[in-house]
């Protein structure tokens, strides 16, 4: 009787420990990926003036087209409320949602700056090891609800990397407040 309780307290044991060390593993990949940054910077397209805060970026790996623009960001990740990946015609877009002062700063670039560009850079995924020009939507229109649609130049699943950073820190942010 004895052995029979010392066989199955050995089995409970070995039970155990495997499933202590199996659980932290999924669970500090899980945490990870849910405190995964991602960083957006949306410049404004300026003339080539020769001054330092302003150059050429390349816009799209296949056919890069050169962009000139403002070094300095207009907007950035802190002012996301939101992203989201959607779906359209051919493929699919980001959506991003800033927040009040994004917004305001969106719709004032937008009133101004008809006919030019946004160049968008982000990085993103594990440590923030892709970084790159996404996109250099024209601005056709005044924008005054604060949202940014624009096809990303990266796959579905770099996008989706994207938008669980920029929403991470969106969450994080509101948190603060």
């Amino acid at each position: 009787m004895k052995t029979c309780g010392l066989r199955f307290n050995l089995f409970l044991c070995a039970t155990l420990l495997l499933a202590l060390a199996v659980t932290p593993g999924c669970s500090l990949k899980e945490r990870k990926r849910k405190s995964q940054p991602s960083t957006l910077r949306v410049h404004l397209e300026v003339q080539p003036d020769g001054r330092s805060n302003n150059g050429p970026v390349p816009i799209y790996r296949a056919q890069p087209v050169m962009v000139n623009v403002d070094l300095t960001p207009m907007l950035t990740e802190a002012n996301v409320a939101g992203a989201r990946v959607i779906d359209v015609v051919g493929g699919f877009a980001l959506r991003i949602q800033f927040d009040q002062r994004g917004s305001w700063i969106l719709e004032q670039r937008t009133v101004e700056s008809r006919g030019r560009r946004f160049a968008i850079f982000c990085q993103f995924g594990a440590e923030l090891k892709e970084s790159r020009w996404l996109a250099a939507p024209i601005i056709g229109r005044r924008i005054t609800d604060g949202v940014l649609v624009f096809t990303p130049d990266a796959t579905r699943a770099e996008a989706d990397d994207l938008v669980l950073g920029l929403n991470n820190i969106a969450r994080v942010a509101k948190t603060k407040l």
